[in-house]
């Protein structure tokens, strides 16, 4: 994180890092499609030092730590990497699918795991579905975020009939599964810029209460 950032400040400071995590854990997800069109978002606004991470690859078991996460005495090593994982980030995007009018387990553990490492870091949404774009998985996250102690940002990314939205791409080598690519309309990039405005904004301003 060596690039200045002057917006909102009067003095460079060093560009924030923003993860991006996707949520949905289950084969054939939409969810990498949905974060990799909205990392180009990020990464063409240039704000933010950027990261993906993907709770495949993460692997958490249920949770199954012996203490409360605000005491942070982990006994597990997949515990520890995620809680250093998290501890770096400045603000956090979930990518995440709606499932029975909430979130999917996966995403709900995850965030179950940990505590102090989310507190005081901007929460942003960005979410999927059918006709309501995941609008029930956005409100639910929130309320987790809030217990967290995050600063939830009222503005959400919602992405409804992302099915509709999906092409296959071209395998990659070494890649199983070709990644289809989102197409996406006016509005919804016009979103995802004013998410991540309004996300750079808090993040900033919020700094001092995460000791940055």
């Amino acid at each position: 994180m060596t690039t200045p950032v002057t917006s909102l400040v009067t003095t460079p400071i060093t560009k924030p890092l923003l993860q991006i995590i996707i949520g949905s854990t289950r084969p054939g997800r939409v969810g990498p499609s949905v974060a990799a069109w909205f990392e180009a978002h990020a990464r063409a606004a240039d704000t933010f030092e950027i990261e993906v991470i993907d709770l495949v690859d993460v692997a958490l078991p249920l949770l199954d730590e012996p203490n409360q996460p605000g005491e942070q005495k982990y006994t597990h090593e997949h515990t520890k990497k995620w809680s250093a994982t998290i501890t770096r980030a400045d603000a956090v995007v979930f990518v995440i699918p709606e499932y029975n009018s909430s979130i999917n387990a996966a995403t709900k553990n995850a965030l179950d795991y940990l505590y102090v490492e989310w507190n005081y870091k901007p929460l942003g949404v960005v979410s999927y579905g059918g006709i309501s774009g995941g609008l029930r998985a956005a409100q639910a996250i929130k309320q987790v975020g809030a217990a967290l102690k995050m600063i939830v940002m009222q503005d959400t990314m919602m992405i409804p009939r992302v099915s509709s939205m999906l092409s296959e791409a071209t395998a990659t080598s070494g890649t199983a599964v070709p990644l289809r690519t989102l197409t996406s309309t006016p509005a919804m990039d016009r979103s995802a810029a004013t998410l991540l405005s309004e996300l750079l904004k808090l993040t900033l301003a919020t700094a001092g209460l995460r000791g940055k």
